[in-house]
């Protein structure tokens, strides 16, 4: 039997070695979204910013083309950590921006959990190039959207087949704390009601 080394072996979420990135959760990107679903979006993308902050974690906040797109949605940019740089982009992987790279590079981080949309454009561009630079990526499922169901459920059947998790936004925070006697549990566990 291949000896089979546990870098390349999915594993749980592991706040000492993860990165928050954010992508492009813009108000009029959001606009053309279901609204159910969008809302389901910003709920658990305001949960991941929120224990991201407490916890600690680095977090990566991209904005496509905000000229035309806008601003992040304000419950999101209200969330994200203090000192949370907005990383301006034209192209739809974020690996593809230098200053992203840079950002997560710096981070000395491998794992990185992605929220945002759209999830058949950026998000699964991203995760696909972040996969094949070498990094453990994990999408959540409940924090990313597009326009289309069928979409959507591609991005996420695509995403699955090329071996990059897909996870809920709920399994990423309580993987992060590990322990019901964590500091944080119970600030944590009231973001949740």
């Amino acid at each position: 039997m291949p000896d089979v080394t546990t870098a390349l072996a999915p594993r749980a979420c592991d706040a000492a070695a993860g990165v928050l990135a954010v992508i492009d959760l813009q108000q009029r990107l959001g606009d053309a979204m279901p609204s159910k679903v969008l809302n389901r979006v910003i709920l658990n993308a305001v949960l991941l910013a929120r224990t991201a902050g407490l916890l600690g974690l680095p977090v990566l906040h991209t904005e496509q083309y905000p000229k035309g797109l806008g601003a992040t949605i304000a419950n999101v940019a209200q969330a994200l950590p203090a000192g949370t740089a907005m990383i301006e982009k034209t192209v739809f992987s974020c690996a593809g921006a230098p200053a992203f790279m840079a950002a997560l590079e710096a981070s000395g981080r491998r794992q990185v959990v992605l929220a945002g949309m759209e999830a058949h454009i950026c998000v699964l561009q991203t995760a696909l190039d972040l996969a094949a630079a070498g990094y453990e990526v994990l999408v959540v499922e409940d924090a990313v959207c597009s326009r289309r169901l069928e979409n959507y459920q591609n991005a996420l059947d695509r995403l699955r087949q090329c071996g990059v998790q897909v996870v809920s936004a709920e399994s990423v925070v309580f993987e992060w704390m590990r322990d019901a006697t964590h500091p944080h549990f119970k600030t944590i566990q009231g973001l949740l009601r």
